[in-house]
């Protein structure tokens, strides 16, 4: 039997068996974009035994573009797809940082208004989301991750892309804070659970704390270990998942 056989016989034999482990874990669906992934991270999931993360990360999903059916993303019918096929009495959604990093200004200059009325569009969207989904489960809102792309870095695909962004770092740190101050605010209005890292993500010179910088200088994602870290303290501290 060669390697190649024998790699896909133990993946099948793994997949089944974590199968059979999920029929006697509570899921826990989770919803956004590549950000979400660090759910899949063996930290997480070897921290919660008694639940299993199904984590649907769509890249590049914006709050800006749910309602628009010919997003490029298409997440909103993925994510209400998987909605309608999930049993979890729990949702996460950590979704964002697309928006506060790049689409609200750029729709803002694309359109010639103002970035607050970007921002309060896209708001206005990620509240109708949890508002859906608070009517079929408990909700849990992560903060959106605070910008990692530096001023003038055009290396990697996602800085590349959006580079005609004039607005520095600061600004779009200073956002993303505003952002999620007011999505906090909503879900304590409403009675859903909101989880900030804004504080302990906050550097001493007001951008991203360089300890969460990826490895990989062309990944704008935290660095995945110490994210997942942050995303275990918090939950047991305030005991998100009992």
């Amino acid at each position: 039997m060669n390697t190649l056989k024998v790699i896909r016989k133990w993946w099948a034999f793994d997949h089944i068996l974590q199968q059979l482990k999920n029929i006697f874990r509570q899921e826990i669906l989770v919803l956004g974009d590549s950000h979400a992934a660090v759910f899949k991270h063996t930290l997480l999931t070897s921290s919660f035994k008694n639940f299993y993360f199904n984590v649907v990360s769509v890249p590049g999903a914006t709050v800006s573009g749910l309602e628009n059916p010919n997003s490029k993303t298409q997440a909103f019918q993925i994510f209400m797809n998987h909605i309608k096929n999930s049993k979890a009495q729990t949702t996460i959604v950590l979704l964002g940082e697309v928006d506060t990093g790049f689409v609200i200004w750029y729709r803002a200059e694309k359109y010639k208004t103002e970035v607050s009325e970007m921002l309060d569009a896209a708001l206005t969207n990620y509240q109708k989301l949890l508002l859906t989904l608070s009517g079929k489960s408990r909700v849990i809102c992560i903060s959106t991750p605070l910008p990692t792309i530096k001023d003038g870095q055009n290396w990697g695909e996602v800085a590349n892309a959006r580079k005609d962004v004039k607005a520095t770092q600061l600004q779009r740190t200073m956002l993303t804070i505003q952002f999620n101050k007011t999505m906090q605010a909503f879900c304590k209005e409403n009675g859903m659970t909101y989880i900030s890292f804004d504080e302990e993500s906050l550097g001493e010179d007001g951008l991203v704390d360089s300890r969460l910088l990826n490895f990989n200088s062309t990944s704008h994602h935290y660095a995945k270990h110490l994210y997942a870290e942050m995303i275990i303290n918090k939950f047991k501290k305030y005991h998100v998942i009992v």
